[in-house]
């Protein structure tokens, strides 16, 4: 995920759609569950058609066959976009089809949030289920962590209310992380928290030692002082922009009040050189757009992912990796490369145990720092090339983190390659319990067989 700032990077190729996330595919059939305020009526078994299909709340994940199919049938939510406040304002009902802007703009007026995606243009469905990091995630946890309850179609054409007070405890715990393994989510219920405006915005430099130092050390402390103002996040992105040939540091900050330049991140500000500076006083809903615009559509992408233990000197040494392998790339027409750094903090893992917790396998670990590989491109000639070079980041990081002691095996979900394995990366016990929950509530085994895109159990 780019901060704000990067659309300087990405010039004016003019470069028609070819979208990594969409090639390949040359029939499609698209349906919508007609409305989530009339409850939906059970339809025809899903085992009893034997008809592979895909689901779509958003379309976000970067690689083919997430949430769409090749002879067979995507059932695309987006005509599940109701949104609906219960009387006494802490629980939003929210359908799948619904992206985090409209969310965001519904509950502007009341200066209240939910707990989601930082993007405008992102999905509800696909989010949660992956576990989801907000801008508040240090005050109350991931999106999957603040799911009352959720409305979730089964495989044998029944609708169940799940939540951690239900019959279905289990399959509550194994939808807060375990993706589209388990039914089809139509709405959540998500909780209420006041909030008003933000401080956030970048700060974007001309990459140099000196000032990468400078804020690899800021992003270090931040990690450990994070538990003394959870209202603070950052986001670090080093990026090669192809025009001029030089590598640029983006240090985006959010501050969940509308307190400028507050002592949390001065680390971070009182850095000098910023050759452009985007930070003001901000709502939610627009600042989800200033992400969203530095992800534009119309390129090929790919993202990759993995996580270490909170180290400057780690964060160094992976910058250097990436930009040796981007050496390689440095012809590819409308190449975008970027590393993107992300706490995970102790104050979010420490609400990953509520309400019976969550399959992550993280609860109470941390500082973690959460990487990102993203990359974009223009032409499909140049796939096997940039596969490469993203593989090659991950695996020489990899190794030097573990010759370091600062490997982490966590794969976040909503960052991984369709080559990365998720769900063993939430540990033998979670893995063993996640398998068992689909097994009891899919005997069949649907989700696995006839729903083979994106991150699957292995059963």
């Amino acid at each position: 995920m780019r901060p704000p700032n990067f659309a300087l990077l990405l010039l004016q190729l003019g470069v028609a759609y070819a979208a990594y996330t969409l090639s390949g595919i040359k029939a499609q059939i698209e349906s919508s569950l007609e409305s989530i305020n009339i409850h939906i009526a059970p339809f025809t078994p899903l085992s009893g058609c034997q008809l592979a299909f895909a689901v779509k709340s958003g379309g976000h994940a970067a690689f083919t066959g997430a949430s769409n199919i090749d002879n067979g049938v995507t059932i695309d939510l987006i005509n599940l976009n109701e949104i609906t406040l219960s009387a006494d304002k802490t629980q939003a009902s929210i359908g799948a089809g619904n992206v985090w802007y409209d969310v965001y703009s519904y509950l502007l007026p009341m200066n209240a949030t939910v707990i989601g995606g930082r993007v405008s243009a992102i999905g509800v469905g696909g989010l949660t289920l992956g576990g989801g990091i907000s801008f508040f995630s240090s005050q109350y946890g991931w999106a999957c962590d603040n799911v009352n309850s959720f409305e979730v179609v089964f495989a044998d054409g029944s609708i169940r209310q799940v939540s951690y007070s239900s019959p279905y405890s289990d399959l509550y715990w194994a939808l807060r992380g375990g993706g589209n393994n388990f039914g089809i989510v139509t709405q959540f219920n998500l909780a209420v928290y006041p909030q008003g405006d933000l401080w956030a915005g970048s700060d974007t430099f001309l990459y140099t030692k000196e000032t990468a130092t400078a804020i690899n050390n800021a992003f270090y402390h931040l990690g450990i002082n994070a538990p003394s103002d959870p209202y603070a996040q950052v986001i670090i992105a080093y990026a090669y922009a192809q025009a001029d040939d030089v590598f640029v540091i983006a240090s985006d900050l959010q501050y969940a009040k509308p307190v400028p330049n507050p002592p949390i991140l001065q680390n971070f500000t009182s850095i000098p050189g910023a050759i452009a500076s985007t930070l003001h006083i901000v709502n939610l809903p627009n600042l989800t757009v200033e992400f969203n615009n530095t992800n534009p559509g119309g390129f090929r992408q790919t993202y990759w992912t993995f996580t270490v233990e909170n180290s400057a000197l780690l964060m160094a040494d992976i910058v250097t990796i990436y930009m040796e392998e981007v050496e390689a790339i440095k012809d590819v027409t409308g190449v975008v490369p970027s590393v993107i750094f992300q706490l995970i903090t102790t104050d979010m893992t420490k609400q990953f145990s509520k309400n019976g917790g969550n399959p992550l396998g993280l609860v109470g670990q941390g500082p973690l720092n959460l990487v990102n590989i993203d990359i974009s491109w223009s032409n499909a000639s140049d796939d096997e090339r940039i596969l490469a070079a993203a593989q090659n980041i991950v695996d020489r990081s990899a190794v030097i983190a573990q010759v370091q002691g600062l490997y982490h095996p966590y794969i976040y979900q909503n960052y991984a390659s369709y080559q990365q394995n998720v769900f063993r990366s939430y540990g033998e016990d979670n893995l063993l319990k996640l398998k068992y929950v689909s097994t009891k509530y899919d005997p069949e085994q649907v989700w696995q067989k006839l729903q083979p895109g994106y991150f699957k159990l292995g059963l």
